[in-house]
């Protein structure tokens, strides 16, 4: 039996069977993702189905069941407050609707909610017209997830709590979560392996003060951990922590001396063979690429200092993540990790323990407001004033390669080649402007039109914006993140092929379809000039007017004639208007005779 103890432990000491492991769970992703299909089929318009998560954002309810997700308008205020009341994970529904296959992306390098869909195995969408519940839930490890939600539901200020205990980040103000984003800490609002190792160390901390044994604290602490990915509806990111945990404990109990690097191959292999499609999720990306680099580095070098070791691991977190962040978002905070050096700290000590406060005494939620509102100040101060946002091209998976591969080097072999590095990161944000070709895209904006024109001096053109008219509703309707065009898609795709403002904006005329996104565009993206049609300015364009004085945009009127002649793209008569006077000059700016093909 020793004979075999002493080769198992041989074999787990050996790094190139772990590099055959994450080679073979590579293979496996590839296979997988080109052969799988989803096979089950739904035949007219009744399903009966049980509900694995929901939620309730204004008046739009989403579900979730096996292989579908689903739409639902609640038309009463009444009706909202019912289904909180009566229905439960777990519960079995019928349901009335229609079945409608999800689209791909028509403008290029955004999200395509198609491809989502299929890596998180969902071919339909279902659109609900009536439902009722016809079985309650009973498996009791449902009911006590069921608990938990109910009980964060009834608690005033209950927004992080969602997002720290149960995962769901969406609660959170819209306005204050696009700040996080800028600053570069959205990370910190979704459940992932600093989640797990505030709890484990929370939970080792108290079984250590009982004075159990070893074993008996690795078992109840792993159950635990494992309790909490079931209430986490096993994300990725946390299942990685917790079975890096367990591997983990497993090494040190029994004293097989696997480097730590060895342990997170092995935990990638186990997910990746788990379900391969945990490859596509962006929460199991970083969170694998941070931990590897931050293994790797600890390789390297032993830092004793806390404050150093915040600051060293901010900063590798911030250069391990992001090519993944660029072609994530195209834009990057380059002092991103300065903001992680306050934010980590108060969130991981103060504010996320005192959320598990505020779950047992709900009382207390008034103190939780006050922090995460000091919070929120502190990141919108940070957002509006130690904001520098770059933006880069979307990366080629050579690029990304490159890019890596120069890191680990910088790493194991010699910090001097920090200095290629950052060389080839300047590279990648000036490689759009290199671009001498010209090009012209028509963008998918819906009823509208969009075109926007890249000339080869890289003057940037776009004509219209196209717009979808929206209403008001009651407060109770309203939700929290609106789908807004040119914010999710038309901005996003701007900023994908290198571009970095709109030099000039052209309306040709106000109507809501052909201008109703400007005014998102001049908030939320540079633009340098903006030129309308000729006649009096409708509200609309008024409404635009005034955003562009605020901002101190330029803004011309009128074109009377707009053509393409002898390979040139001319403006014809534009008039600048003269804000303090009123007055209006003929001008023969630098548009007049743009070089088109």
């Amino acid at each position: 039996m020793k004979h075999y103890s002493l080769k198992l432990r041989k074999i787990l000491l050996c790094d190139y069977v772990y590099y055959i492991l994450v080679i073979l769970a590579l293979i496996y992703v590839f296979i997988y993702n080109k052969t799988f299909t989803i096979n089950k089929n739904y035949n007219g318009n009744t399903f009966y189905l049980k509900i694995n998560n929901y939620i309730i954002d204004g008046n739009k309810l989403s579900m979730d069941f096996d292989n579908l997700k689903s739409t639902y308008y609640f038309q009463t205020k009444e009706e909202i407050d019912l289904f909180k009341s009566n229905y439960n994970l777990g519960d079995t529904l019928k349901i009335n609707g229609t079945l409608e296959t999800p689209n791909n992306n028509t403008i290029p390098n955004t999200f395509n909610y198609k491809e989502y869909l299929f890596h998180k195995k969902i071919k339909y969408i279902l659109k609900i017209d009536s439902f009722k519940k016809i079985e309650e839930n009973k498996n009791i490890l449902l009911k006590i997830k069921n608990f938990l939600l109910k009980k964060i539901e009834r608690i005033k200020y209950n927004s992080y709590l969602y997002a720290f205990i149960l995962g769901k980040s969406s609660y959170i103000d819209i306005e204050s979560y696009n700040n996080y984003k800028i600053n570069g800490v959205t990370h910190l609002f979704a459940l992932s392996g600093l989640h797990v190792s505030l709890f484990s160390s929370i939970v080792l901390y108290i079984l250590n003060k009982l004075k159990l044994n070893e074993k008996v604290t690795f078992i109840i602490t792993s159950i635990f951990l494992i309790s909490f990915s079931f209430i986490a509806s096993f994300t990725p990111s946390i299942l990685r922590a917790t079975i890096f945990f367990i591997l983990s404990s497993i090494n040190k109990i029994y004293y097989f001396f696997i480097k730590p690097k060895n342990l997170l191959y092995l935990t990638f292999t186990i997910l990746i063979f788990i379900n391969p499609f945990y490859i596509f999720d962006i929460g199991f990306i970083l969170s694998f690429t941070i931990t590897f680099f931050i293994l790797l580095l600890n390789e390297a070098l032993t830092i004793n200092s806390n404050i150093k070791s915040i600051l060293v691991v901010s900063i590798l977190s911030f250069f391990s993540s992001l090519p993944i962040i660029i072609n994530l978002s195209y834009e990057i905070n380059i002092i991103g990790f300065i903001n992680n050096i306050f934010f980590i700290p108060l969130v991981t000590n103060i504010i996320f323990p005192f959320s598990l406060i505020v779950v047992i005494i709900p009382k207390l939620s008034f103190i939780l407001f006050i922090l995460t509102r000091f919070m929120e100040n502190v990141s919108s101060l940070s957002s509006n004033i130690f904001n520098i946002t770059l933006y880069f091209e979307r990366l080629s998976y050579i690029e990304i390669f490159i890019y890596y591969l120069l890191l680990i080097l910088s790493i194991k072999k010699n910090k001097k080649l920090l200095f290629l590095l950052f060389i080839f990161i300047s590279i990648l944000y000036i490689k759009p402007s290199l671009n001498k070709n010209t090009y012209v895209y028509f963008i998918d904006v819906g009823q509208g039109d969009s075109t926007l024109i890249v000339t080869e001096n890289n003057k940037s053109i776009l004509i219209d914006t196209g717009g979808k008219l929206s209403y008001k509703t009651e407060s109770w309707k309203q939700k929290n993140k609106e789908f807004n065009l040119m914010s999710s898609s038309v901005i996003p795709f701007f900023k994908s092929i290198g571009l970095k403002k709109i030099d000039y904006l052209l309306i040709t005329h106000g109507d809501y379809d052909h201008m109703g996104e400007a005014i998102n565009l001049v908030k939320n993206f540079k633009v340098e000039k903006v030129i309308f049609n000729c006649g009096e300015f409708n509200d609309l364009e008024k409404k635009l007017i005034k955003v562009l004085d605020k901002k101190n945009t330029k803004y011309y009127s009128c074109i009377k004639e707009l053509n393409i002649d002898d390979n040139k793209l001319y403006f014809l008569n534009t008039k600048e208007y003269d804000n303090e006077n009123d007055n209006s000059n003929v001008i023969y700016t630098e548009l007049n005779g743009y070089k088109f093909m």
